[in-house]
């Protein structure tokens, strides 16, 4: 099986180590990966904007890439980004009279997952190796939004986590939104600090490491813990399971970032 990896803007500016450890882990379950020079944003900052024109203007250009790269599934490590492929780019496009890249989108959509989707699929058919890490920490994970509302994804990324040999923490406010909500956080930014700070306040102190599968999600509560002086690492799903990978399997390595998560243009 053939994967195309969507990079997504956050993990191409911010994140490239998550880039990496996702190219690992979906060779590790026995995929070519590839990255399609071609991609760049999915569109949803200025769709949730209100400029549809715009958004769709970008999202084609990576509709086009994915589309010439052929592959098997297209692969994203963000489920916002995934929520803005898998349910808004077939509405968007229709908004904008541009019903061919709807339809196109709506086949495209059939064949995308969230990261964290697609690798319990490989895990529960046997193609991911093991994953069990050395120690075991204890794990907070942060379910985001779009991808527990919109794809319905909850499962996946916790039984990920559990595979690693993680202790996860009772945390009551698990599902609460972080308040990033991409343009939320800078239009209304006191009631996102807000709600940023009253989830992190929720989670237990003797907790080891906070693990999410939204790069976003991750850098606003980062930000937030940097802010407050309280230490509590985080990590991409992608990250901690490229880590409790015991062995990578024969010929594969950790890619060069250069090679195989370019740097999406604009």
């Amino acid at each position: 099986m053939r994967v195309s990896l969507f990079v997504t803007c956050v993990v191409d500016m911010f994140s490239p180590d998550t880039g990496t450890a996702a190219v690992k882990v979906l060779r590790a379950c026995g995929t070519e990966v590839s990255c399609p020079l071609g991609q760049t944003c999915c569109g949803q900052p200025a769709w949730n904007s209100g400029f549809a024109h715009e958004a769709a203007k970008v999202a084609r250009t990576s509709l086009d890439a994915l589309e010439a790269d052929g592959a098997d599934a297209i692969v994203v490590p963000a489920g916002s980004c995934a929520t803005m492929m898998r349910v808004f780019w077939p509405e968007m496009f229709s908004v904008v009279g541009d019903h061919e890249a709807a339809d196109r989108a709506r086949t495209l959509a059939t064949r995308t997952y969230e990261f964290s989707e697609f690798v319990e699929q490989q895990r529960c058919i046997g193609k991911l190796p093991d994953v069990l890490l050395p120690t075991n920490p204890s794990v907070a994970y942060h379910h985001s939004c779009h991808m527990l509302r919109e794809l319905d994804i909850s499962e996946p990324p916790v039984n990920l986590v559990d595979a690693t040999g993680c202790q996860r923490v009772n945390w009551e406010d698990d599902t609460r939104c972080c308040g990033f909500g991409g343009l939320f956080s800078m239009k209304l930014p006191e009631t996102s600090v807000a709600m940023a700070d009253q989830k992190l306040n929720s989670i237990p102190e003797d907790t080891d490491l906070l693990v999410g599968s939204d790069g976003s999600c991750l850098m606003h509560l980062r930000a937030r813990l940097d802010h407050t002086g309280r230490f509590l690492p985080t990590k991409h799903l992608a990250e901690l399971l490229a880590d409790a990978l015991d062995t990578p399997p024969p010929g594969v390595g950790i890619p060069k970032r250069a090679d195989h998560v370019p740097e999406a243009s604009s």
